[in-house]
């Protein structure tokens, strides 16, 4: 029995020291690493990526490396003093950090420093961070190009003919055609001289052709504008609006027009307006 309880004892105080000695262990992983260096021998340290910068917290010590062309190793040298820190951060952000001391006599003159020796990234990546979402658009370029050549043109204000028609005090001109870059452009202008304002329906262009032959017949076919500049909704009464309109190009012959139709909404003041195939044909 005192065989057995001598045992015990003897396994309890083995377990205890074992344990100790681990806690002892770990805590010695948590200190920094001392790094010892004279002023008569060179102390090398070789990181995984290129220094880019290494700063030391005292005079006593220089830590020297290649500022101009990228390297993996730096040169400790030290004076007899008190310990200090240095700081090194390679190329791809990994911070380092260690405890250095002056010591007359080195055991060791090179260090090869794993990543796993890292403390950390100067620039550290947060997993729980909230990505920021941008609310910039990309530029389109066509529409940014049409809203400044139909601006150019509302200030120029050139025109291409008498190309006008009214109804009950509204007044539908086509003021000029403009051809650039594979589009034509209708500078249009309404007048509202009447005492009630005009709510636009719609303002279609659409290509008239007259069909030869005993039995007369028109055909009409809608473009599709590729951008509308300042178009209204309203023109209220005794106003002027000048806006454009973007179309592809195209090109009539003797038998073809356009047609430029306005509709009020809600209202019968109308207006059709032909453009001979001349002005399509010969734009400015």
């Amino acid at each position: 029995m005192k065989n057995y309880m001598i045992i015990s004892a003897l396994l309890i105080c083995t377990f205890v020291s074992q344990l100790c000695s681990a806690q002892d262990s770990m805590q010695a992983s948590q200190v920094l690493d001392t790094i010892y260096a004279n002023d008569t021998k060179n102390v090398a340290l070789f990181f995984p990526e290129p220094i880019r910068q290494g700063i030391t917290g005292a005079e006593n010590f220089v830590f020297t490396y290649n500022r101009e062309k990228e390297q993996y190793f730096g040169l400790l040298q030290a004076k007899p003093g008190k310990e200090s820190n240095l700081l090194i951060v390679n190329k791809d952000g990994s911070v380092f950090s260690y405890i250095i001391g002056y010591k007359e006599k080195l055991s060791k003159l090179n260090y090869f420093i794993p990543i796993s020796s890292s403390i950390g990234n100067e620039k550290p990546k947060v997993k729980d961070s909230i990505p920021v979402e941008t609310t910039e658009k990309s530029v389109d370029y066509g529409t940014y190009y049409y809203e400044k050549f139909c601006r150019y043109l509302l200030d120029r204000k050139q025109r291409i003919g008498r190309i006008k028609k009214q109804n009950e005090g509204i007044v539908l001109s086509v003021e000029n055609i403009v051809f650039d870059k594979s589009a034509l452009y209708f500078v249009i202008q309404v007048e509202n001289n009447s005492t009630l304002d005009y709510d636009l329906n719609f303002l279609n262009l659409s290509v008239e052709t007259r069909q030869k032959g005993k039995k007369k017949s028109l055909q009409r076919l809608y473009q599709e504008p590729l951008f509308k500049y300042n178009l209204p909704t309203k023109i209220v009464e005794n106003e002027t609006v000048r806006f454009v309109y973007v179309m592809p190009k195209f090109s009539l012959s003797n038998d073809r027009r356009a047609i430029l139709e306005l509709n009020e909404k809600d209202g019968e003041r109308n207006i059709e307006l032909k453009i001979s195939h001349r002005y399509i044909n010969n734009p400015n």
